[in-house]
């Protein structure tokens, strides 16, 4: 067995873990609804909380863990003559309270955290929840039904448990144990088993408005940034923003922006020095940021000729001249959209088979600049 210590694999780098967020923002309405359904005493055992990458779903788990945790049943009694407690208003548990302790120091007993743990070598994590860490589940139940409280698992992320762990899952939504609640956050729960989606009760969570996003990012970093230009290349996922900002995601758009802005008449050295960049060793993880970045901005133009006027939200210095300049009728971006759909289909094969990041690059660059031709 491996002495490596191995990375969390539901914390996103350069970000605190989601038991260590202390606020979510911009998602309100789901919080309200779990809200509804414990204080009409209707709990489900199963819960899936859905929604893009990085808008909290995690943060939302750890806080409805925290809340379930602390907070006694209705029938508990606890007013100065016994009278049954008010119903809460709000997941907030205070930081000082024993269980927020023990949550941020994994050692709560009544929870149970699901996610990849490390291959058969140990030396790395495993791609897949594996079966064996599901059938920790067991001694999880054995040693917590003694004490009669609340118990919550988190499963982060359903989306990448095996079958066999799908299937021991979906057995535990069959036949939950006694005072169970599963936390299920899944990015694609069309990936997801039917009967498990059945099973569970469904908490979707929205993209969060730029004033959200500006508020979730000074929180996980303590900086401000600019949020215009991040939540329209994020899609409104502070996780994706995170990843932007870590990886100079915005000046990257910003080049993108500027090299297209010499079309029709390409600047070919400026376009070579982008593609040696995406070149230079152990520049794979801005190679798939690049890769996602040409995506965004062909998208752009495609629906900027689509509607005949550029995003709301401007990326870049100049982005809403250039969209409309490149695409100024709706034909313009239909073609866009079709050159989108080539360019993304031979990024994808060129990633797969290891062809040269420099070449992948430069072929993208000429059949965008064949497109601004007409």
């Amino acid at each position: 067995m491996s002495d490596v210590q191995l990375p969390e694999p539901d914390r996103i780098e350069g970000a605190p873990h989601p038991r260590e967020t202390p606020r979510l923002f911009g998602q309100t309405a789901a919080e309200r609804d779990f809200l509804d359904v414990f204080n009409s005493d209707r709990l489900h055992h199963g819960w899936l909380i859905t929604g893009p990458r990085g808008v909290g779903k995690a943060t939302l788990a750890w806080r409805i863990a925290r809340f379930l945790l602390a907070t006694p049943p209705a029938d508990a009694g606890g007013g100065l003559f016994g009278d049954a407690l008010p119903p809460p208003e709000s997941l907030d548990i205070s930081p000082d309270h024993p269980v927020a302790h023990r949550l941020l120091a994994l050692s709560e007993p009544g929870l149970f955290l699901l996610r990849r743990g490390p291959n058969e070598k140990g030396d790395k994590l495993a791609h897949e929840i594996l079966v064996k860490e599901v059938r920790k589940l067991k001694n999880f139940f054995a040693l917590s039904a003694s004490d009669g409280g609340r118990r919550v698992v988190i499963v982060d992320a359903a989306d990448e448990m095996n079958m066999n762990a799908a299937n021991a899952i979906l057995k535990l939504l069959e036949e939950p144990p006694a005072r169970t609640t599963l936390l299920l956050i899944s990015h694609q729960p069309s990936r997801l088993l039917p009967t498990i989606r059945s099973r569970c009760r469904e908490l979707r969570l929205a993209p969060l408005s730029p004033e959200d996003m500006a508020r979730a990012l000074e929180q996980a970093t303590g900086n401000s940034h600019p949020t215009e230009a991040l939540a329209a290349l994020s899609g409104g996922s502070v996780g994706e923003a995170l990843r932007m900002t870590n990886l100079g995601g915005l000046e990257m758009y910003a080049e993108l922006v500027g090299l297209l802005d010499t079309l029709p008449r390409l600047d070919r050295q400026r376009a070579l020095r982008l593609a040696d960049a995406a070149a230079t060793r152990g520049a794979d993880t801005r190679l798939d940021l690049l890769i996602a970045l040409f995506d965004i901005l062909l998208s752009r133009l495609a629906r900027t000729g689509a509607v005949g006027a550029p995003p709301s939200l401007q990326a870049a210095e100049g982005e809403a001249a250039l969209l409309m300049r490149l695409a100024p009728t709706p034909a313009a971006g239909r073609a866009w959209a079709e050159t989108a759909e080539v360019v993304g289909a031979r990024m994808r094969h060129g990633r797969a088979v290891n062809l040269d990041p420099a070449a992948l690059v430069l072929d993208t660059v000429f059949k965008i600049s064949q497109t601004a031709a007409g």
